[in-house]
């Protein structure tokens, strides 16, 4: 994403503060945001924290003879590859809806002709109000994204529809907006099977053996190899994830059950297995809810078998194996020593290694090594949807370059 610039418009209400995460989110993949900040929302948040973290000057006054001079607002609504509006107002919808244009912020969404992304946030009478409905209709209706505002308590005291969107689900929606549309990229006409989350190797009707893996890198995978053209399939365990636009999802929940489904997803030219496959399953698996045997607790003996090896039957297959096979490698120690024994052992192409002993798991970074049979790659800690794209288009690299090869 480096290189991209989003024009933010920050409107009035409590929400505006997380305006300030927003642009520190999408730093980190390289968008560079420039602010206009309205007077409403100047009430909320400065211009000289937005302005700290965006590292750009932030504009305010439409009649402003500097800001005019050195750069008129019509020169700022198109200087930007996206025009984002968050929060969104009742009030900036209304008049972006009926054209009116009063203030710099309205002026500016008249006059741009760039794509523009409204992120609503506003009590939920003021949401679910006719007008407020008739407004969102017509700027969809004229070609404007707007989200669907979160669920939950308002500052106001009520619940309800009308919350502004985690700064994540916002930077998220950015960059699928200032991607490539999808089934377009430079690996269009290329498959891709990438797996995903957890597996839940089940005890009895209730419990089961697991792992704290969000399935957020795996998404993320698939995501941005859909974004440069790729056809993706997407087999993930358990999560609480939506399957990306674009993506075909196959849901699974054991070891077995995703084996099966990525072997009917075969052939494919790219497999990238991220989920975290639980290495063992119990070798009998209760009909019935297991109970206590008394009331004195005791030792309980459970007896494990290990489950198919997805990646290894992939990477070593003799006909029909992906042209690139690439693993993930969760270590707590000695990362890159481990990756490398496990890189050759799967019979793989690349592994990306990481430390899961912080937050990883769960988190919304990761720092990884991408190593391959000629050495290792250091990448800096990032955004999972920045190392996905980063990833994505060095696969991409290998399937266009004659001068890079899956080994390198």
């Amino acid at each position: 994403m480096d290189g991209k610039r989003i024009l933010l418009i920050v409107g009035g209400g409590i929400a505006a503060y997380k305006s300030l995460e927003l642009i520190r989110l999408l730093a980190k993949d390289g968008i560079a945001t420039r602010v206009i900040l309205t007077k409403a929302g100047a009430e909320f948040v400065t211009p000289l924290s937005l302005g700290s973290l965006s590292g750009d000057k932030v504009y305010q006054e439409l009649f402003s003879l500097t800001d005019e001079a050195e750069m008129g607002h019509i020169e700022l609504s198109r200087s930007a590859d996206l025009v984002v509006v968050a929060p969104a107002t009742a009030d900036l919808m209304a008049k972006a809806a009926n054209g009116l244009a009063n203030d710099l912020a309205s002026t500016t969404l008249l006059a741009t002709d760039k794509p523009v992304l409204m992120v609503p946030a506003m009590n939920v009478r003021m949401w679910e109000h006719a007008a407020t409905k008739r407004n969102v209709a017509q700027l969809q209706a004229d070609g404007v994204h707007v989200m669907t505002p979160d669920v939950g308590p308002m500052a106001c005291g009520e619940f309800g529809p009308g919350r502004l969107p985690e700064p994540d689900r916002i930077a998220a929606q950015i960059r699928k907006l200032l991607s490539s549309p999808t089934g377009v990229g430079p690996l269009s006409g290329f498959r891709a099977v990438v797996t995903a989350g957890p597996t839940r190797e089940p005890l009895d009707p209730v419990r089961f053996i697991s792992n704290h893996s969000s399935g957020k890198q795996g998404y993320a995978i698939a995501d941005a190899l859909a974004r440069l053209g790729a056809d993706v399939r997407l087999v993930t365990g358990p999560t609480q994830l939506p399957i990306p636009d674009g993506v075909t999802g196959v849901k699974i929940e054991t070891a077995i059950e995703m084996q099966d489904a990525v072997k009917a997803s075969l052939p494919a030219d790219i497999f990238v297995s991220v989920a975290a496959v639980a290495d063992w399953r119990p070798a009998t698996r209760a009909h019935t809810k297991l109970k206590l045997k008394g009331s004195e607790p005791e030792n309980v003996a459970l007896k494990l078998v290990e489950n198919p090896d997805i990646l290894k039957s992939i990477g070593t297959k003799k006909k029909g194996r992906p042209r690139l096979v690439v693993g993930f490698a969760a270590e707590t120690n000695d990362v890159e020593k481990h990756a490398r024994a496990k890189l050759g052992r799967k019979g793989c192409d690349w592994i990306i290694a990481n430390d899961v002993s912080g937050d990883v798991m769960g988190g919304a970074d990761n720092e990884v090594l991408l190593v391959s049979k000629s050495g290792t790659e250091r990448w800096p800690r990032m955004s999972k949807a920045a190392v996905a794209m980063r990833l994505a288009e060095r696969i991409a690299e290998v399937f266009h370059d004659p001068e890079t090869s899956a080994a390198e």
